[in-house]
């Protein structure tokens, strides 16, 4: 495996990682615009979407249905919203928003997903401390093993 880059450190690789493949890292996102938000990081070093192999696109589809299984059993979410921003991270990534209307609840904490029907509201997001992220990185990481 390759060493974690800047992009997968930032989103608190590795306490946050909740499945790595030969090319992807999926973490949690400490910053949850809505339950269940998650990053999805090429391992590979690419600083721009055209740069991944063909090897990384492939493995993109395996991942992206098994993220989609996960965040649905977790979340039952209504949308997924996939934002590739790379405004400021350098590696390319996706921000996985699982989308609902309301909120979800987790350990006694509300996620409303303020931004529905609309784009995202990544500015309100609700911030996980190192606990509830602990305890969420543990939660999905067991549904993960699971879904196929």
């Amino acid at each position: 495996m390759t060493q974690p880059n800047a992009t997968m450190l930032k989103f608190g690789h590795p306490a946050s990682v909740v499945a790595e493949t030969d090319l992807w890292s999926v973490q949690v996102r400490p910053q949850q615009p809505a339950l269940g938000s998650l990053v999805l990081v090429c391992r590979e070093p690419a600083t721009a979407f055209g740069q991944l192999s063909p090897a990384a696109f492939a493995e993109l589809q395996t991942v992206v249905a098994r993220v989609e299984k996960l965040l649905a059993r977790f979340t039952a979410y209504q949308k997924i919203n996939y934002l590739m921003l790379m405004m400021v991270d350098p590696d390319v990534h996706f921000h996985v928003i699982p989308r609902y209307e309301g909120a979800r609840d987790y350990a006694g904490i509300g996620f409303p997903d303020a931004g529905w029907p609309g784009p995202p509201a990544l500015a309100q997001a609700v911030a996980l401390d190192a606990t509830t992220l602990a305890a969420l990185t543990a939660d999905l990481k067991a549904i993960w093993v699971d879904v196929t």
